[in-house]
């Protein structure tokens, strides 16, 4: 396996995508100092045209004329488990929210299973194009993301999601969406 890389500018910062050039999927979407983020490697190839679909579809997004992301995955990342996680994160839509406990009931994990889906989630290699950032607190407060509190942040409030310090209780498109309690409402 070849894995290929490029840059690119975006209002989180240098955004750091990663594929696998036999594949085409994306690898790791990543911004600078991201918890277990990804970094160059010797062996990696600078590659910017193998990015072409995936940087257009980031600049749709940032200037707001795209909402969801069609890009391919590589294949083989995380265990059976986060690959459930990752899939439900999938299901949220732009500028909606949901709580931890929403996403582990999803993927058949509650009660103690939040603390599991908290941390498959926080191995999202995907950020942004797999939106980790629309799960909060059951409490409606930010709790973590890899990427940093301030980015998390950032990107709810772009996407309508948060204002003034919490979630905006916005459902998008009536799917899921996140009650002022904090508590995940809507169809799913």
């Amino acid at each position: 396996m070849t894995t290929v890389y490029t840059r690119f500018d975006s209002p989180l910062g240098e955004l750091l995508l990663v594929g696998d050039e036999a594949s085409g999927g994306l690898l790791s979407v990543s911004v600078p100092e991201q918890k277990g983020g990804a970094v160059v490697l010797a062996g990696w190839r600078e590659a910017p045209e193998a990015f072409g679909e995936a940087r257009a579809q980031l600049s749709a997004y940032f200037a707001g004329r795209r909402t969801r992301f069609e890009l391919p995955h590589a294949p083989g990342a995380g265990t059976e488990f986060q690959r459930r996680v990752w899939r439900a994160l999938e299901e949220i839509p732009y500028g909606g929210t949901v709580s931890y406990g929403w996403v582990a009931e999803r993927v058949g994990a509650a009660g103690a299973g939040v603390r599991a889906v908290g941390t498959a989630i926080g191995r999202n290699p995907l950020l942004v194009v797999r939106p980790c950032h629309r799960v909060i607190g059951a409490d409606g407060s930010l709790r973590g993301y890899a990427g940093g509190p301030e980015r998390k942040e950032r990107l709810l409030t772009f996407e309508g999601a948060w204002a003034g310090g919490r979630a905006t209780g916005h459902e998008a498109g009536g799917a899921v969406g996140v009650a002022a309690g904090g508590r995940a409402t809507g169809r799913g």
